[in-house]
């Protein structure tokens, strides 16, 4: 527990204040474990909503690529993926428990002292108000009782350096005598409050999000360029050529590690940001991720819209003929456009043609499945099971053709979502 208090000079005293820890969010978990638990759970609360959407065929013209070619162009199971994914969070859990031991105790009681810090603050900035008018040669102190005179009193009164005589109040010295000291301007206290828990927490976001998009960028490329790290780590994430939501962080353990736990994790101590912050930093780049290897271009996903970064732009860099663009990842695409990186052209022929290999190989599999299974049954057995094996094979014919229906124009990748 610590006491505060100070008077200086000309300026309004800051208040005393009493550090108690911060209670947790929820009394049962500590924050700093909350904080890990939070991307987890977002990862497959999410995953889920689109699996499901995918397993019932909801929005079929939303789609990025159709079910034929989930089934027939990536190489690698989806419990190969589940397994995968969950190992890399026991890893990311692993080292975020171990960082979080070292984490100092947070504490609250010191918010006034501080909003009151940065209002002290911007009355220094006052004080060198007239001496940078007078630079332009503008005479501050004969503008300021101009405005005083016209009843802009407290314009007036920054102007002249941020002397405000009227604004007074009583304080206790340590001595015990009550003594007159100056206050602060109400729009000091208001604009300094902003920028306590407004602005700086913004700035400490924006940093995190460029530091994780820096980081991704080049360590991504360089696992493009470099043939033994592709090889090696990379390859993995790209046995999907067609994404789903719960691929998302389908990586070799140590790429994962890298790209994924380290990035955000060195974003978040550079970006100084409290654990708190760090619940919803963590939480929006899992949510992030995953929205962009969701296979589907919804008009009403506003992660789709608020960056350039999203499903359809990051689904070209994990096909064959895009694999050397579209790095960026996983929010904004500047280092992409700022270095040459990103995909030119139309992609819809592209998508076509992968879309139509796809289906043929999957109508070969049903024919070949189907001639396998005539081929072990006897012609009596036919006879007799001929209605049910008619309306089997009715069923599939149908199925194909809902693939068939989700080819062409209508499933195409439209250049207004890329």
């Amino acid at each position: 527990m610590a006491v505060n208090a100070s008077v200086v000079d000309d300026l309004p005293p800051l208040p005393a204040y009493t550090l108690t820890p911060r209670p947790p969010l929820l009394s049962s978990i500590p924050d700093n474990i909350l904080a890990l638990i939070l991307p987890v759970v977002a990862y497959w609360a999410l995953s889920m909503v689109y699996h499901y959407i995918d397993v019932y065929d909801w929005f079929p013209q939303y789609r990025l690529h159709t079910p034929a070619e989930v089934l027939k162009r990536n190489h690698v199971s989806r419990w190969e993926v589940v397994r995968d994914v969950i190992l890399q969070q026991v890893i990311q859990t692993l080292a975020g428990l171990s960082v979080s031991y070292f984490d100092p105790v947070e504490y609250v009681g010191k918010e006034e002292y501080d909003v009151a810090l940065w209002a002290r603050r911007i009355r220094l900035l006052q004080r060198a108000l007239p001496r940078v008018l007078a630079l332009v040669g503008i005479d501050a102190m004969g503008l300021a009782k101009l405005l005083s005179n016209n009843g802009h009193t407290i314009l007036g009164e920054a102007l002249a350096g941020g002397h405000y005589p009227a604004l007074t109040q009583t304080v206790v010295l340590k001595n015990g005598i009550e003594a007159m000291a100056p206050a602060f301007a109400g729009w000091e206290l208001s604009v300094a409050s902003f920028i306590y828990w407004y602005f700086i927490p913004t700035l400490q976001f924006v940093w995190g999000v460029w530091f994780v998009d820096t980081w991704q960028y080049f360590l991504h490329r360089t696992m493009h360029v470099n043939r033994w790290l592709y090889a090696t780590f990379h390859s993995r994430h790209h046995r999907l050529y067609v994404p789903y939501a719960f691929g998302a962080l389908y990586n070799h353990p140590v790429e994962g590690f890298l790209l994924d736990t380290a990035g955000t994790g060195v974003a978040f101590l550079t970006a100084r940001m409290t654990t708190r912050q760090s619940m919803w930093f963590f939480t929006c780049s899992t949510i992030k991720t995953v929205d962009d290897h969701c296979g589907y271009a919804f008009p009403w996903d506003p992660l789709q819209h608020f960056t350039s970064n999203n499903a359809a732009y990051h689904d070209i860099h994990h096909q064959s003929w895009g694999i050397k663009t579209n790095f960026s990842q996983p929010f904004f695409t500047f280092w992409d456009r700022l270095l040459g990186t990103q995909w030119k052209g139309d992609v819809k022929l592209r998508y076509d043609r992968d879309r139509e290999a796809a289906q043929r190989k999957f109508d070969s599999a049903v024919q070949e499945d189907e001639t396998q299974k005539e081929s072990v049954t006897s012609p009596a057995t036919v006879s007799a099971d001929e209605p049910a094996e008619t309306n089997a094979r009715s069923r599939l014919r149908k199925r194909t053709a809902t693939f068939d229906g989700l080819k062409g124009s209508k499933h195409g990748v439209a250049s207004s979502v890329l």
